[in-house]
């Protein structure tokens, strides 16, 4: 049963679990409770739907996504046709649109394609599974960088990160040479073509397991472990407050969602690692609320394209016998094919963007026979580019006390704005798009910009400060301001402007805010 020693985790993706994980190895005497409003997918905790073999379960399991507490919005809560646009970046199957349109959605015109998942796993479930690293202005500025180095390495072997999980791909290799050709001198030492960094694990006959909470969750799930015995997991358990007096967390009020039961639960520390909109909703609704609570909102936008590769360029650095064995490799594995994936990371002054190069046998799209690229030899790439938001206070999504949203929180409103700088950046981007496709082969699908909120990634709406003057929710910790044992978790925290997937960077703010957490409760029970 919980006791004083109790860890209250509110969300059981990646983040969630890498708190729960360094707690109960630093705590002896702790026991982890993590709460989650959505269904558990898989046998295994936060396994990745993608290692799902068969096409009608990994259905179902994305549609298990929405949430059982959506009700009759359920299908609603689907992205609708109309809002599926090719490409590697948009929003995926799994997930459930904020601003759906039925009673209670969110307001938000401005970034329409904002959207969560609803499961154990959270968006980890259902995630691409790349794991770059942040770079030059993308760090916290207020973490070293000999400290920041080692936590993206502590943050790496807790996801499983594969540094070449491509590297062996003739395919890859040749699409890595014909880009380093066209940007040579441009770029940095060691920030050229490259493989993407991935999280998962190689198989022995060449596909991949790929990652998800549940790797991260690691001993936690294993009834071998001891550490599993502090540990539980409640799905479909809807944290609707974090309860508190003068300064002090004492645990939340949670609604069983199988039979609307509503209790508490005491505990010691609170920690928030939803997603970066439910998350402050939760805090509003909680009547905890720093000045810039929901606001600083980023993502980055994203330019996207699909280019067939051309024969003559990719036969100058591949044979026709690694084409074959690339396309073995994928037909091994046709569930969830191993692709070759590249890309060229952020880097300042000359490439303030990430570019990620997707490679595929077929376009993601129906393409009409009579095209003269139909049935390309040599396959396909989805590309995109990832650009810049600067935070602003303007950008933000805040909460209406008096209208409810479908769970019955405080209904929220997101108004967010491309800058003239970030226009400028996204037009610089989308010629450097062009330039690479070009260089790969011909367009099938022209560059364009997705609609905000595509990225997935929503950042800044919890930053951390090194400083409690109005412009941040958490100190340097992760803990919120003014909250002895309160702390928030996530993409939410980034406080910067990224390009690239933030997860493998929130993962290591998390370690960094597990390990002193763990430090006061350790001293309090030494003070005990």
């Amino acid at each position: 049963m919980p006791t004083s020693s109790t860890i209250a985790i509110v969300g059981s993706g990646p983040i969630g679990s890498a708190y729960a994980r360094v707690l109960l190895e630093a705590v002896p005497t702790a026991h982890v409770v993590m709460f989650e409003a959505g269904p558990q997918l898989t046998a295994i905790a936060g396994e990745s739907v993608r290692n799902i073999a068969d096409p009608a379960e990994k259905d179902r399991a994305r549609e298990l996504s929405q949430g059982p507490q959506a009700g009759s919005f359920r299908e609603s809560l689907g992205i609708p046709p109309s809002a599926v646009i090719e490409g590697m970046f948009t929003a995926r199957g799994g997930t459930h649109l904020l601003d759906f349109g039925g009673e209670g959605s969110a307001h938000a015109a401005s970034f329409p394609a904002a959207a969560a998942s609803t499961n154990v796993g959270g968006m980890g479930a259902h995630w691409t599974c790349a794991t770059p690293s942040p770079s030059f202005s993308e760090r916290v500025p207020f973490i070293t960088d000999d400290e920041w180095d080692g936590l993206i390495a502590d943050a790496s072997r807790l996801l499983h990160v594969q540094n070449a999980a491509f590297a062996d791909s003739g395919v890859g290799a040749a699409i890595r040479s014909l880009l380093a050709e066209e940007f040579a001198g441009e770029l940095p030492d060691g920030f050229g073509p490259g493989t993407l960094p991935v999280s998962g694990d190689p198989q022995p006959d060449g596909s991949m397991r790929w990652a998800g909470a549940d790797v991260v969750l690691g001993p936690l799930i294993d009834p071998d472990s001891a550490l599993s015995a502090r540990f539980e997991l409640r799905d479909l358990s809807l944290v609707r407050r974090i309860d508190h007096t003068d300064g002090r967390v004492v645990g939340v009020t949670v609604e069983d969602l199988r039979n609307n039961e509503v209790y508490s639960v005491t505990a010691a520390l609170v920690v928030v690692a939803a997603d970066a909109f439910r998350s402050p909703q939760l805090l509003w609704a909680s009547g905890i609320r720093p000045h810039a609570l929901g606001h600083y909102l980023t993502e980055h936008p994203v330019v996207i394209s699909t280019v067939a590769l051309d024969a003559d360029s990719m036969g100058r650095f591949a044979t026709d016998d690694q084409l074959a064995d690339e396309l073995e490799r994928r037909s091994a594995n046709p569930a969830d094919p191993v692709a070759a994936v590249n890309r060229i990371p952020f880097s300042e002054p000359a490439h303030p963007f990430s570019l990620q190069v997707m490679y595929a046998e077929n376009p993601p799209f129906q393409l009409d026979p009579d095209h003269p690229a139909a049935g390309n030899r040599w396959g396909y790439v989805n590309m995109g580019y990832g650009m810049r938001k600067q935070p602003r206070y303007e950008d933000a999504v805040t909460f209406d006390d008096h209208e409810p949203d479908y769970r019955g929180f405080p209904n929220m409103t997101i108004s967010y704005e491309l800058t003239e700088p970030e226009q400028g950046e996204i037009a610089e981007a989308t010629g450097r798009l062009r330039r690479a496709g070009e260089a790969l082969g011909s367009f099938i699908a022209e560059p364009r910009l997705l609609p905000n909120g595509s990225s997935l990634h929503y950042q800044g709406t919890m930053r951390m400060g090194d400083a409690d003057d109005g412009t941040s929710v958490a100190d340097p910790y992760s803990r919120v301001w003014g909250y002895e044992n309160l702390v928030v978790g996530g993409n939410a925290l980034i406080p910067t402007a990224t390009t690239m997937n933030p997860t493998l960077m929130s993962v290591a703010i998390a370690v960094r805010g597990a390990r002193k957490a763990a430090e006061r409760l350790n001293e309090g029970d030494e003070n005990a």
